[in-house]
């Protein structure tokens, strides 16, 4: 499955910005999809996942009660909406699908593949 991220930009502190992820060559609806970021300097980190079998969500602590997974399998395209970004948030953000199921969700290592990832950048 080939995936294709977008949606990245510069946005000022407290602004929201949606990322999109789109993917083809393959069923969406049977892999788990994870976003995750990558400052300058710093190593890719889980940022959140949805489940393919439970379609549970998965956050890390800085994206709760401020970032929203969610995937439209009639699209095939996976979205993280950000809001409230800060100057920490600013990164690469990678989407990413796996064949594994939910306890793997946050482990970069169990994701196959990769989308080319969108620079996110937030101004104080």
């Amino acid at each position: 499955v080939q995936l294709q991220a977008s949606g990245g930009g510069l946005v000022q502190a407290g602004g929201s910005l949606r990322l999109s992820c789109a993917a083809s060559g393959g069923n969406f609806r049977i892999y788990t999809v994870g976003w995750f970021r990558q400052g300058l300097g710093t190593e890719r980190e889980f940022v959140a996942a949805s489940g393919y079998r439970s379609g549970r969500t998965y956050y890390a602590d800085s994206a709760k009660d401020r970032f929203t997974i969610s995937r439209d399998h009639a699209k095939n395209t996976a979205y993280l909406q950000m809001n409230n970004l800060t100057p920490e948030d600013t990164a690469v953000y990678y989407c990413a699908a796996s064949g594994y199921t939910d306890p793997y969700a946050r482990e970069l290592r169990k994701y196959d593949y990769w989308g080319q990832g969108t620079l996110v950048t937030v101004s104080s």
